[in-house]
């Protein structure tokens, strides 16, 4: 089984090289960059690392699905560039891979703390992370925070990822779903908690789950973004 991991990027220079070390030495077999265009060093950075950089247009679902097209490997794992692998990472996923019946899954997850934080943000982002995993585990409903792996002819049976300016994840999430039985996996990546930090835990929770409850009730994923885009510049 080879597995290929895919790495969206977007003006990412200060994470992007410790996000691919990471998939090294977790033993990915194929790390892809898919670069949407960044006015920074991000290119620059991923060209000496990675095994293939492509430059799409920016958008994280194109992103994505360019980076799968390219992939030679028949996993793949949607990596954000801002998220850490431990060392477990890809021999949990071959291990899930190796049961015929499971087409995908995603990871549990923990949020990067500033050790700065203080103590009671510290622990709400504790808690989120604990709630991502609960929400993932009754609901087989993943983001893409949670690093998505699925097998390639089964995202290329419903066309990948759809080319939303928002809750493109969650959609995909339902699709996989759909196409047979998913797992979550008890190995924790890391993912940055930047814009729970700089927006507050509390509002992003409650911005994040709303909005996809929102999706899940008829909101089109544009309505979706504009209220995203409105709440974040107030």
């Amino acid at each position: 089984m080879k597995i290929s991991v895919v790495i969206p990027a977007l003006n990412e220079e200060a994470s992007i090289e410790a996000t691919i070390r990471s998939v090294r030495d977790a033993g990915a077999d194929e790390v892809i960059v898919v670069d949407g265009g960044s006015k920074d060093r991000t290119r620059e950075i991923a060209c000496g690392s990675a095994d293939a950089l492509i430059v799409t247009q920016p958008g994280r679902a194109s992103q994505m699905n360019a980076g799968a097209e390219a992939s030679t490997g028949d996993t793949l794992v949607f990596l954000h560039a801002d998220t850490l692998f431990p060392p477990g990472a890809i021999r949990a996923v071959r291990d899930a891979m190796e049961d015929g019946s499971v087409v995908g899954g995603a990871f549990s997850v923990r949020l990067g703390i500033s050790p700065s934080a203080p103590p009671y943000r510290k622990a709400i982002l504790g808690l989120t992370g604990e709630m991502i995993g609960f929400r993932s585990s009754v609901f087989r409903a993943y983001t893409g925070d949670q690093a998505i792996f699925v097998r390639k002819e089964i995202h290329a049976s419903f066309g990948g990822f759809p080319a939303y300016p928002l809750m493109e994840d969650v959609e995909y999430s339902r699709r996989l779903t759909r196409r047979g039985r998913t797992i979550l996996l008890p190995v924790r990546i890391t993912t940055s908690g930047r814009r729970w930090e700089a927006t507050g835990p509390l509002r992003t929770i409650l911005l994040m789950w709303g909005l996809r409850l929102g999706y899940f009730l008829g909101l089109s994923p544009a309505t979706c973004a504009a209220i995203y885009g409105w709440s974040r510049e107030r």
